[in-house]
């Protein structure tokens, strides 16, 4: 079903966003951060032109972590990844798939951002956006919704970036997909989020009725402890069959420190409540000791890497190093949480268990959450981590006419309960029935006259001075 598309043009946007709480993961606490909207024309082969869009946050300080840049220049260098990208792609000028476009361009797109020092991570998101917006417009000129078009591979998707796959395997996975009608919410517990009390873990008001729950470390064995063991009393005062993952974003320096912590989980009765919740532990340790890091006896405890995942090869490398799983983020790229997915699948066939995961840093309500919803639906994805409903109000500076068109095509998604429209949550799950419309997963294109372009990033000279 892959079809032949050529780009016309491919245009940057973004919006304030200004949130609701603090949101402290990592190193680094977030009270606002620009919103990233792309919008794509093309023109489909035999088809003429069409429109697409994708949105995603400009997140500081985890594309990129380096300690030597602020957390505005590493929005930055997301805003260079983006014109880089912008450039290779428009490049291409003849016909060619979706997937071509993609391929075609992801390797010059690390290089050239290697050499103006743009770590990978935050090179593959200027692709992730433009690929998402247009699978969007391709979708919309066939007037076919995101999980039958996937399912009949209209991009193109193929193995040349996962030499470890053959083409029969995507194929197959892709064809024998079912879209998930549901997708529970896991709900994040940020550093600086309240554990006990009003505003706290068991507080309905704040959890949405979520039954997971993901649980930021600090790198601090000690006291990562003691607030497990706190957040594991209100987990039990909740009365409910609740499940939790840990993210420590890079947060542990070694094995050494990460096997202190896995030791209190096992051994300590404050944290009873917690182990025996657990799922799996996200990017214990920085990137680049991950890599040289193998895991030994702890990949008993179910491991996954997300910032380590910045190239095609990362799953099969940390594969061999005992890690179970790996995470799905549109602003990661969408052919990649497919080609993962798919090794996933592969892998566990003879009984072992390999699994891809949802984690939300990016998405806010609109285009980005329906986006990376439906990808985690029509994958397998059965929970995602949530942030924008719990650290942005609502639509936060979206024009009321924008928020309204949003909650009118999808109001399985959105509601109004008298605090302006937010995500609908049913209990403790998003409901996708909504996202089978023409287009990826959105009926409605944000209103591009009440956005400002992108911010052109500033140069060296300007940052110094």
């Amino acid at each position: 079903m892959s079809v032949r598309l050529k780009l016309r043009d491919i245009a940057f946007f973004e919006r304030p966003v200004q949130f609701a709480r603090p949101f402290r993961f990592g190193a680094i606490t977030i009270n606002a951060t620009p919103q990233l909207f792309a919008r794509v024309e093309i023109e489909v082969e035999g088809k003429g032109t069409s429109v697409g869009a994708s949105a995603e946050l400009l997140v500081p300080k985890w594309f990129d972590k380096r300690p030597e840049l602020s957390p505005a220049q590493t929005v930055d260098g997301l805003r260079r990844s983006l014109e880089i990208a912008r450039g290779l792609y428009l490049a291409r000028t003849g016909y060619l798939t979706a997937f071509d476009l993609h391929a075609s361009c992801i390797g010059a797109q690390i290089a050239t951002c290697a050499k103006k020092n743009i770590p990978a991570l935050a090179a593959a998101y200027g692709p992730a956006e433009i690929d998402k917006a247009i699978l969007d417009a391709l979708l919309r000129a066939f007037e076919t919704n995101f999980f039958d078009g996937m399912a009949g591979n209209i991009a193109g998707i193929d193995a040349r970036l996962s030499p470890d796959l053959k083409e029969a395997d995507i194929a197959a996975f892709l064809s024998g997909r079912k879209p998930l009608p549901r997708v529970a919410i896991r709900h994040t517990v940020g550093l600086d989020d309240t554990v006990e009390g009003d505003g706290g873990v068991a507080d309905a008001r704040e959890n949405s009725g979520a039954n997971y729950f993901k649980l930021k470390l600090s790198g601090d064995p000690a006291a990562d402890a003691m607030r497990l063991g706190r957040i594991g009393k209100e987990l039990d005062a909740l009365g409910r069959d609740t499940k939790v993952t840990l993210d420590a974003n890079e947060q542990y320096a070694d094995l050494t420190v990460l096997q202190a912590l896995i030791d209190r989980l096992d051994r300590d009765p404050a944290l009873r409540s917690i182990s025996s919740r657990l799922l799996y532990i996200e990017q214990p340790m920085p990137r680049d000791i991950t890599r040289q890091s193998p895991l030994g006896s702890l990949a008993t405890r179910g491991f996954i890497i997300d910032e380590a995942d910045d190239t095609y090869d990362a799953f099969p490398a940390a594969r061999t190093l005992g890690y179970r799983g790996i995470s799905s983020k549109s602003c990661k790229g969408l052919y990649k949480s497919v080609v993962n997915a798919t090794r996933a699948a592969k892998w566990s066939a003879n009984g072992a268990r390999f699994f891809v995961t949802g984690e939300d840093l990016t998405c806010q309500a609109g285009l980005a959450v329906q986006q990376d919803l439906a990808l985690g639906a029509f994958i397998g994805v059965t929970h995602a981590e949530r942030n924008g409903h719990h650290y942005v109000d609502g639509f936060g500076e979206t024009p009321a006419a924008e928020a309204q068109a949003f909650a009118a095509a999808h109001p399985d998604l959105y509601a109004d309960a008298g605090q302006g429209i937010r995500l609908s949550v049913h209990n403790g799950d998003l409901l996708t029935g909504s996202l089978h419309v023409a287009g990826f997963a959105t009926s409605v294109h944000p209103d591009w006259s009440a956005l400002r372009p992108l911010e052109q990033p500033k140069s060296l000279q300007e940052q110094l001075a």
